[in-house]
């Protein structure tokens, strides 16, 4: 009797384990994190985007990275698509292909570019990054920037 009681307890913990929300990002991802957090807000924020966002699909293509800031750009495309995902009443979000160039009137890709906007700032306990994010919205098949933003910022070597 009393193991059964002890298996339902724990079977119990697991449970509320699993209905919680998803840990933040260890400390490994944080900078990236935060980045995509404000990346997703930006894109929310489009006024090209038709409402409800819920109706409408990103397609987000392979982000291009500096190769001086030494990330790679599965990390970005990570953080960039957990970001737009989290969103509340968000849009959906696929990986972008060629093969989608003739998508339909609710999809909208997103390209996005991160460059070294200055040279590395070494600090007493740390070197940061300056960057600079380039958001673009575009229609699949055109190349024509329907709205674009830039984030800028520093991350923390450490922290990647």
């Amino acid at each position: 009797m009393t193991q059964r009681i002890l298996t339902l307890l724990m079977l119990s913990v697991l449970l509320a384990g699993c209905a919680t929300a998803p840990e933040r990002p260890k400390t490994v991802r944080q900078a990236l994190f935060g980045l995509g957090e404000r990346a997703a807000e930006q894109v929310a924020a489009s006024p090209t985007l038709p409402t409800p966002a819920t109706d409408q699909v990103l397609l987000l293509a392979t982000p291009e990275i500096d190769p001086d800031l030494g990330l790679s750009d599965e990390r970005l495309m990570e953080s960039l698509t957990r970001a737009l995902l989290g969103l509340d009443d968000g849009p959906q979000v696929l990986d972008w292909r060629p093969a989608l160039a003739d998508a339909g009137r609710n999809q909208w890709r997103l390209d996005s570019r991160l460059n070294a906007s200055a040279p590395r700032l070494q600090l007493s306990d740390r070197e940061l990054l300056p960057y600079r994010l380039t958001l673009t919205l575009r229609r699949p098949g055109s190349d024509q920037a329907l709205w674009q933003a830039h984030i800028d910022g520093a991350l923390d070597a450490t922290a990647l």
